[in-house]
């Protein structure tokens, strides 16, 4: 309202002068045996050092995260989850300079993890074969009326040289496909007993890479190639780089770090090719080279993939 004034923010406790005599009254005395007490404002609790945070406070002396000594053995490739265990069960295992044998121990990740004589020596018997596959047999799991390519894995099947260890049944023992090869497909095919062998192939992080030389029919143009190389998915999810190349008017050179069911015949059909023939020559540095079709070879000492 035009010519009124507003009071300050403050007047309603600030003390009014008496209109009548223009002095201040007396400040109002409060008897402190009838008032209620004062109260401390409330004090900001500092963070905690140790136990539950608190208003996002870090935990300054929490431990340091543990794993499992079998992960780790099995991250570290010493050897599989499942001979991790054997191994701590059997005393075999040793955590900075200490034996474990209770399954389920942890400790940090940056341990020093050793293993006994025996289990190194358990080790080295461990068999890794090298099969030329033919066409129909399954790598994996056989299926009703189809015939498992380990049964391949017999001693006149061997292919053998004069430095070459006989046959053994025992190399039959948890003797496993380390990887894929479909029954239709030919070539290199690794069958292995021991776990260090197929996480090195076959494990989520492995970086080995796979050859295949594939006749093919159709027409290719310059944006399918590319696609195969870089740009295609299977099953909602996007597959990881390749390398794709011509070799001749009808075949194709592929290079693959990764092996998803049928993978390269899917990969074909999507850019409008159909696969007549698929061969693995190649898994990591190990050949097939000149191993027959339908026969085995034990991995050397001096190959590794």
């Amino acid at each position: 309202m035009a010519g009124s004034a507003l009071a300050p923010a403050d007047s309603a406790a600030r003390p009014q002068r008496s209109a009548a005599t223009g002095q201040v009254p007396p400040r109002q005395q409060v008897d402190r045996r009838t008032a209620p007490p004062l109260r401390a404002p409330p004090q900001r609790s500092p963070a905690v050092v140790s136990g539950e945070p608190t208003g996002g406070a870090t935990d300054v002396s929490a431990p340091p995260a543990t794993v499992r000594v079998s992960k780790l053995m099995a991250e570290r490739h010493l050897c599989s989850r499942r001979d991790a265990d054997d191994y701590i069960a059997q005393g075999w295992v040793f955590v900075d300079g200490k034996r474990v044998s209770e399954l389920g121990t942890r400790t940090s990740p940056g341990a020093v993890i050793t293993l006994d004589r025996r289990a190194l020596a358990n080790q080295e018997a461990r068999r890794t074969i090298l099969l030329h596959k033919p066409v129909g047999y399954v790598s994996g799991q056989p299926e009703p009326g189809r015939t498992p390519a380990v049964a391949l894995i017999q001693p006149e099947r061997q292919f053998r040289t004069a430095d070459t260890p006989a046959f053994h049944p025992s190399c039959l023992r948890g003797l496993a496909p380390a990887g894929r090869l479909d029954i239709d497909s030919t070539g290199l095919l690794v069958l292995t007993q021991d776990g260090r062998v197929a996480r090195q192939l076959v494990g989520e992080d492995s970086q080995i890479d796979k050859e295949y030389l594939v006749r093919v029919d159709g027409q290719l143009d310059d944006r399918g190639l590319a696609l195969l190389n870089n740009g295609l998915s299977l099953d909602d999810r996007r597959l990881k780089p390749a390398r794709v190349e011509w070799l001749n008017a009808d075949q194709l050179r592929f290079v693959l770090r990764e092996g998803r069911k049928r993978q390269i015949r899917r990969m074909c059909e999507l850019v409008g090719l159909r696969v007549l023939g698929l061969k693995r020559v190649r898994i990591g540095a190990v050949r097939l080279g000149d191993l027959p079709l339908g026969q085995w070879r034990f991995l050397r000492p001096d190959e590794v993939f």
